[in-house]
């Protein structure tokens, strides 16, 4: 549990809550970029299930219910570099527990459009996942990870990661976006071990 986790004792938390956080950066100039995935999947996921996403300290958020299950949707405003600090202040705030909680991310070793959950993991260079890490003190807690790695050979990461995704990668990324909803709808009703047997799967051989 997050409390216990984070202060060495528990405290009342409430296990039909749960935290989906999408990571990205805040700003025209980033919007549909790679790094922004995160973002995408929350918005996708808040239009379908008709949330209004409202800004509010550290972030963006919005709430749902479904079948017993609060579902808490968080965009940090702090900047990709910072995002473990509005994930720790609203996990904290909304008494959510550690296995409760999924972020939602870019991936560049994955290959593009191939999606994994996992419940734990190394930050992978990713400098939101490690000020996660650092902030919850820990390296379990969920990831669903969206693959945008590049088929170049040398190519510059940081341009690569806060560019936009081409023509042929949007209509990709459109059709894996539902899939992602199910996965996260599942991850709330089935939990973590069911949902990755379920979705995981191998990585797609073409870009069509």
């Amino acid at each position: 549990m997050l409390f216990k986790w984070l202060f060495g004792s528990a405290k009342p938390i409430d296990m039909t809550k749960y935290l989906i956080v999408g990571l990205g950066n805040v700003g025209n100039e980033y919007l549909k970029t790679r790094h922004n995935i995160g973002f995408e999947v929350i918005d996708f996921l808040a239009n379908n299930f008709e949330v209004k996403m409202t800004n509010l300290k550290l972030g963006a958020m919005g709430s749902f219910n479904h079948k017993g299950k609060k579902i808490i949707l968080l965009k940090p405003s702090t900047l990709m570099n910072r995002s473990g600090k509005s994930v720790k202040y609203w996990a904290l705030k909304e008494k959510i527990a550690l296995q409760n909680i999924l972020i939602v991310t870019d991936d560049l070793h994955l290959p593009f459009s191939l999606l994994r959950l996992k419940g734990k993991g190394r930050d992978g260079g990713h400098n939101g996942l490690k000020d996660i890490e650092s902030q919850l003190n820990t390296t379990y807690y969920s990831r669903l990870r969206f693959g945008i790695k590049s088929e170049e050979k040398k190519f510059n990461q940081v341009n690569f990661v806060l560019g936009k995704f081409t023509k042929k990668e949007t209509e990709i990324v459109n059709k894996k976006l539902p899939q992602c909803i199910d996965i996260i709808i599942s991850f709330t009703q089935l939990g973590l071990d069911r949902t990755m047997s379920k979705f995981n799967t191998k990585a797609p051989k073409e870009r069509s």
